[in-house]
């Protein structure tokens, strides 16, 4: 029994193999679960049209967007496994199954693939509070219990549970405000309305040049090279840290020398000099890691989030 069983395995590998190297035959969706012109859509966009050129097949951007997430998750995890839907993810739709209820497991339901990129998260204040370091914002705030807003890109986003991390660790009493996206909040924070946001850097690197918003911190262990001059929260707070990630997954089942292929190229076409530009330009430090390690990260990720969904007092309901 066991010798026949072998048998078929010997006569599948090649097969696998054979259909690995042919792939892709036909064009391949790739599912983005946030709004056309955001940062995981542009990052999606500019790694999607490489692999155009690279594998000689369409790769088409398709917005899903609703329920954080939620929505283009469940769509790619009841997908064929066969190479043909990708799931342009972020490390949000890791957290979601804590702060809501959804019809998905991350952990189980997706096979990841290579992260594109990875980065921080910046904490922007307003330029009415009087601060121009990460220490100076936390005595001001600490004098004001309660008086002062933050914004976030919705409740249980990586942008709230940040946030909710940073008031836990500096022991700060601030007002939350739920956007329905990182624009809304955004623009509020720079018409005063709130005084602080963790958010990309893409979002407030024009806004602090233009002099509504302030730098003061990013969420990264280290600097990042695209904003050497703005300090890490943890030469602060030791030991503080969070980002996001953005990368390509695919539904579990997906036959692993497809994954293998999909990801070999892919870091092939973060790594060319010019994509890597163009993910810099937008605040995104360029990566294209292997299947292995990019299921190391969200591994080592999950007990940072879980802390910080109990630091923001959310419960999935």
């Amino acid at each position: 029994m066991r010798f026949h069983h072998l048998l078929l395995i010997g006569a599948l590998a090649p097969l696998a193999v054979a259909q690995a190297q042919s792939w892709p035959q036909k064009p391949v969706k790739v599912i983005v679960p946030f709004v056309a012109g955001g940062n995981t859509d542009t990052q999606a966009r500019i790694v999607s049209e490489r692999l155009n050129a690279l594998l000689a097949q369409p790769f088409v951007v398709e917005n899903k967007v609703g329920a954080g997430g939620a929505i283009a998750a469940e769509f790619v995890a009841k997908s064929a496994a066969d190479g043909y839907t990708l799931f342009f993810a972020a490390s949000p739709q890791f957290t979601l199954p804590l702060v809501q209820k959804v019809n998905f497991d991350p952990f189980k339901d997706f096979a990841p693939i290579s992260i594109v990129g990875t980065n921080p998260f910046v904490l922007g204040t307003h330029v009415s509070v009087p601060a121009a370091t990460v220490k100076e914002f936390v005595d001001y705030v600490k004098a004001r219990p309660g008086q002062l807003n933050f914004a976030s890109a919705g409740a249980g986003t990586v942008t709230h549970l940040t946030a909710a991390l940073f008031l836990a660790r500096a022991g700060l009493d601030m007002t939350h405000v739920a956007y329905k996206g990182g624009a809304q909040a955004v623009a509020d924070l720079v018409g005063g309305q709130v005084q602080m946001y963790f958010g990309n850097a893409s979002e407030l690197i024009q806004h602090s040049q233009s002099g509504n918003v302030r730098m003061l911190g990013v969420s990264s262990a280290k600097r990042t090279p695209q904003l050497p001059d703005v300090p890490a929260i943890a030469e602060t707070y030791p030991g503080f840290s969070t980002g996001t990630w953005n990368g390509y997954l695919a539904p579990t089942g997906t036959p692993q020398p497809i994954i293998e292929r999909a990801a070999h190229v892919i870091a092939q076409a973060v790594r060319e000099p010019a994509t890597a530009e163009r993910l810099r330009k937008i605040g995104v430090e360029p990566l294209g890691n292997t299947p292995a390690e990019f299921s190391e990260v969200v591994r080592r990720e999950a007990p940072i989030w879980r802390d910080a969904v109990k630091a923001a007092g959310i419960k999935a309901d």
